[in-house]
């Protein structure tokens, strides 16, 4: 029995009848669980469809494309089920000049990397402490960058030229040059060395450093915002300690700079392995400067064999996969410990 209470109740409140009950208005974690995902579905379906079609559908139909035998001339009758074979393959490593091309590709990669990130090194040292107009000079260094590759292309045409070029006008005046140098046509000159003639590939030498003045305000931008994130306390201890200039670079501030060289050397290789408007427009893959993005252009445009070309396109794409993978396998977790 319940007691009454003073004012005549039960001593039990009783419960609303409009108000639910907490069973009642608990949500059932299944179909919790399945709203979040339709939502999540939803949002994230229209970038899906993004990439498949802009991604996706065009390297499956590459891939497919080369081991077909395709031309321009059958191009609308091929789909993704055809007469499959590795004929494209055997043609491109038997073809004249394959292996030549890749090395030069390579060397062509490894030192435009190399010679851009070093020039960006030098220059964010070099403008590191604060002086007067440090923000302006700071910007024009980015102009190689940011220029048209057209305008900075056509500048370098003219001032290489042998004929009215500044720089064999200058070479013939000043260094005492026997004849002007042709740098964009001439696929190698001897130069004299202690007594022996050693061939210098001219043309390469000439367009890697192109490569390398466009592209090192890319890692000037990049070393310059590392080196600002270094705590001055660092170098102020290492410097009341009597360690010299070369001693804080090497102890303190190379290894803070490691890891960011690490990523602009992958990030750079891979832009300049398969860079193609720069050489194009300097040489047109002449003297000795055919990389394989050249290559590829010109069985595309030139022979019409769009098989051939893909097949090429997929070996570049296999070559530099296997070269970032060893890359990361080697120095990946190296990278980790550093950073």
């Amino acid at each position: 029995m319940t007691q009454p209470t003073a004012s005549g109740g039960t001593g039990l409140a009783p419960v609303p009848p409009d108000q639910p009950s907490t069973s009642a208005r608990r949500v059932k974690p299944g179909a919790m669980r399945r709203s979040e995902a339709r939502t999540g579905i939803g949002l994230i379906a229209p970038t899906v469809l993004i990439v498949l079609a802009v991604v996706v559908l065009p390297i499956v139909w590459s891939i497919s494309l080369a081991f077909q035998r395709v031309r321009l001339i059958n191009l609308r009758s091929a789909g993704l089920f055809g007469d499959y074979s590795l004929r494209n393959f055997e043609r491109v490593f038997s073809s004249p000049g394959f292996v030549e091309t890749l090395l030069t590709t390579l060397a062509y990669s490894v030192l435009g990397t190399a010679c851009s990130i070093g020039l960006g090194l030098v220059a964010s040292l070099a403008l590191r402490r604060k002086f007067r107009g440090r923000g302006f000079v700071r910007s024009v260094m980015l102009l190689p960058y940011v220029a048209p590759i057209v305008a900075v292309t056509f500048v370098w045409q003219t001032m290489l030229s042998p004929q009215f070029g500044v720089l064999n006008y200058w070479g013939q005046h000043l260094l005492g040059w026997s004849k002007p140098v042709a740098f964009l046509s001439e696929k190698s000159n001897d130069l004299s060395l202690f007594g022996l003639h050693v061939p210098v590939p001219t043309a390469l030498l000439t367009v890697i450093a192109f490569e390398a003045w466009r592209q090192f305000p890319f890692a000037f931008l990049f070393l310059t915002a590392r080196m600002q994130a270094i705590p001055a306390s660092l170098e102020e201890a290492a410097r009341v300690d009597g360690a010299t200039v070369s001693q804080r670079f090497r102890h303190i501030v190379w290894p803070q700079l490691l890891p960011t060289i690490a990523v602009l050397s992958v990030l750079r290789f891979i832009w300049t392995f398969t860079s193609f408007d720069d050489i194009y427009l300097l040489t047109g893959g002449g003297a000795g400067t055919e990389v394989i993005s050249v290559r590829v252009y010109n069985f595309l445009t030139g022979r019409g064999d769009i098989g051939l070309a893909s097949a090429q396109a997929l070996i570049i794409a296999v070559v530099l996969a296997v070269m970032v993978g060893v890359y990361l396998r080697m120095f990946g977790r190296r990278e980790e410990d550093l950073s």
